[in-house]
């Protein structure tokens, strides 16, 4: 079972998701929060597996809710996904860094809402195309990071490969695939990159991967 936690100031909002998530036989929504502040209390009541988070919201906004949740060990569980609106892209850094998960925008199709839980909750990352673009397009905008190529020495060939291709969007599946090796191994090339990068989740090594140059917006 899949436990959500939604966080957003709007109850007409959490009604309409908790609605629809609770349709579903692998998923159950465990509690609710009108701002930030309460929401980390929540998650570290409930321990959700997901916790939907709007990026502005009184008290404690999206951003500063998510550095809380991922900076608390207790909560190294909880996967954060940003609900945003399209017009909010210059957080959407922010967020990352911070240790979402990933991003959805608000107006996402019931559908793709649901599959995005459960991507979520596999430990994958999640971005919207449309968000994923933008992102891109600010990584072109900016200075590579000397502190996060240094970072990315402590990797092997084929582990910097494989967080070349998480940047990517590839799936564990698609990685393996691509470099003709078990999804397993891949999934073991992904997990001692993150181990050795202290990285929270995918969405960092797609973070890092951009700040160090390793992957470059256009490139092969």
């Amino acid at each position: 079972m899949i436990r959500v936690l939604l966080v957003d100031d709007q109850p007409l909002i959490r009604s309409g998701f908790r609605a629809l998530l609770d349709l579903e036989d692998d998923i159950e929504v465990v509690a609710e929060a009108g701002d930030g502040a309460a929401g980390v209390d929540l998650a570290r009541r409930h321990l959700p597996d997901i916790a939907l988070v709007d990026i502005q919201m009184p008290v404690v906004d999206g951003i500063e809710a998510t550095r809380r949740i991922a900076a608390d060990p207790a909560l190294a569980g909880v996967h954060v996904v940003i609900l945003t609106n399209y017009g909010l892209d210059e957080h959407v850094f922010d967020a990352l860094r911070a240790g979402a998960a990933g991003f959805l925008v608000k107006d996402i199709v019931p559908e793709d809402l649901l599959h995005a839980v459960r991507v979520a909750a596999r430990g994958d990352a999640l971005l919207a195309p449309s968000i994923t673009r933008k992102l891109i397009h600010r990584y072109v905008a900016q200075p590579l990071t000397p502190a996060a190529g240094a970072a990315l020495s402590q990797l092997t060939n084929r582990e910097r490969e494989t967080v070349a291709l998480v940047a990517r969007g590839l799936s564990n599946d698609e990685i393996a695939a691509r470099l003709v090796i078990s999804p397993m191994t891949a999934k073991t090339h992904v997990n001692r990159a993150m181990t050795k990068l202290r990285a929270r989740d995918r969405a960092q090594l797609v973070v890092l991967a951009y700040e160090s140059g390793l992957v470059v917006p256009g490139g092969p």
